[in-house]
């Protein structure tokens, strides 16, 4: 019997009522692993409600109290982590390294929020007036949402309700329906760290679920990571309720490669950032930018990708695995065939991949576009597949004006052996974060992951100190106490002597 993925509702895992059944799948095999039900209007309601009674005794349990259990978690996820990978790699299809990486960049958050003391220290003034002194406290919200991406069921969940609720709060998550089981045995691990049975709620769904969701009135907070469209909807929606709101959506990610810069560096960096999880990642390097004389290394990189191979999770040989489903695999192949069809120069082609003993994979092999201009569509599209577009300019203002044109501003890099361009290029590129010499730069937890343009729309970003501002109210007391009450009481305790 296919195994059914619970909802967490209330402390309990249930499959509830729901009439609607999603299969999960093996996108390597197209083997059904497990069926997702869609949560009830009632279900999410009780998960809500469920969710506000448990905060209002969660945010008076001490600070260091509510650090121990994320200390405790973080101990628990790496016992873990191995089976955590398994799961994640039989219904993502990324390979075995590739899922220890999803959750070990996910227990550095945790991490990070074991060091929720620090991050919630407020300020004081003494004497703003005279004998009147003022202080800030920083408060946790009520009930924050997170809607969760299928590209990493680990990593992103972890991104949000460990600090949210390590802040006070508690939360509701809506992981990605097309995988499921690694967000719910997250939520196993954290109820064995000891956490509340209620503080974390999972429902499962699709539209109609994340819209319940973003209107409920209990709901203070909503954290998105997902596609441009699908942003843009939460966005509009939450903020239009008057919630908060951080969405994260695509991405566009340019390499600047400056003749100076060492080509073998240049060729190794760009394999992985451009190709790695089978390019279904928002911080993927889509387009390489060569500066002059550096077009001379795009024969080597085209070499070297040729030599990659995308293969089954469980085989160590493979580089990448498959897209997740059969839409996806058919939307890289249709940008893949506009790409030879609007003119640019198609040096490597993978969409005829097979990989044998794996005929229902949806397979993409490395495919690498010269002669790419802005006009074309797999220059303006995120094309979320292991497709790489060649640009060249001729100098490093054109490559900065091209990146600053680019309706996202996600990430972005530079390979050179100059600091002068490095410098350059840090200060006048309009993206939100930028790697020199480091193909994808994503912080690391005690820093927060800063989009930028069309790639975020909210004000706060995820983790770090901005993600504690975003999961928290900053309250502000101003105090004075007359000398007259001092002597009163003084007296008092004189005469009962």
């Amino acid at each position: 019997m296919t195994h059914i993925v619970p909802h967490l509702i209330n402390g309990e895992f249930t499959t509830g009522a729901a009439s609607q059944l999603l299969d999960v799948t093996n996108p390597a095999t197209q083997e059904v692993l497990a069926k997702v039900p869609f949560a009830t209007h009632d279900e999410v309601e009780q998960a809500v409600a469920s969710a506000h009674a448990a905060y209002l005794t969660w945010r008076e349990v001490p600070v260091p109290e509510r650090a121990r259990v994320m200390m405790r978690y973080q101990h628990l996820l790496k016992q873990h982590h191995d089976e955590l990978a398994e799961i994640l790699a039989k219904e993502t299809g990324k390979t075995f390294a590739d899922a220890k990486g999803d959750i070990w960049r996910g227990i550095e958050v945790v991490e990070q929020a074991a060091n929720i003391p620090a991050l919630m220290m407020g300020e004081t003034v003494e004497n703003v007036a005279r004998a009147v002194d003022t202080h800030s406290w920083i408060q946790p919200l009520g009930v924050c949402v997170g809607i969760t991406p299928f590209n990493f069921p680990a990593m992103i969940p972890l991104w949000m309700f460990p600090m949210a609720i390590a802040c006070g709060n508690a939360f509701v998550l809506k992981p990605s329906e097309q995988d499921p089981m690694t967000p719910m045995r997250l939520a196993e691990l954290l109820l064995e760290a000891g956490a509340p049975r209620d503080l974390l709620q999972v429902v499962h769904g699709g539209r109609e679920q994340v819209d319940q969701l973003l209107t409920h009135p209990t709901v203070r907070a909503v954290s998105f990571v997902g596609s441009v469209p699908v942003g843009q909807h939460v966005y509009r929606t939450a903020t239009d309720n008057m919630k908060r709101a951080q969405c994260f959506a695509g991405a566009k990610n340019h390499s600047v490669i400056m003749p100076d810069a060492n080509a073998q560096q240049v060729v190794n960096q760009m394999v992985g950032a451009s190709v790695g999880a089978a390019g279904q990642r928002c911080m993927a390097i889509s387009v390489a930018v060569f500066v002059g004389s550096a077009r001379d290394m795009i024969p080597a990189l085209r070499d070297e990708l040729a030599k990659v191979k995308p293969g089954p999770w469980e085989k160590e040989e493979s580089a990448y695995g498959p897209l997740i489903s059969e839409a996806a695999y058919k939307r890289v192949l249709s940008l893949i065939a506009s790409g030879k069809e609007e003119g640019a120069e198609c040096l490597l082609d993978g969409s005829d991949c097979t990989v044998d003993g794996y005929p229902n994979g949806h397979w993409v092999g490395p495919t690498l576009f010269t002669k790419v201009t802005p006009s074309m569509r797999i220059y303006q599209e995120e094309i979320f597949g292991p497709v790489l577009c060649c640009v060249e300019v001729d100098t490093l203002d054109e490559a900065i004006a091209l990146v600053n044109a680019n309706q996202y501003g996600n990430g972005t890099s530079i390979f050179t052996a100059s600091g002068a361009a490095a410098r350059k290029y840090q200060h006048e590129v309009e993206v939100g974060q930028v790697g020199i010499n480091i193909p994808i730069p994503v912080p690391l937890p005690f820093f927060s992951f800063t989009g930028w343009k069309g790639s975020f729309f909210g004000d706060l970003h995820a983790y770090g100190k901005q993600g504690v501002r975003f999961y928290t109210e900053t309250k502000t007391v101003t105090s004075r106490w007359p000398e007259d009450d001092v002597v009163q009481e003084a007296n008092m305790t004189i005469s009962l002597k």
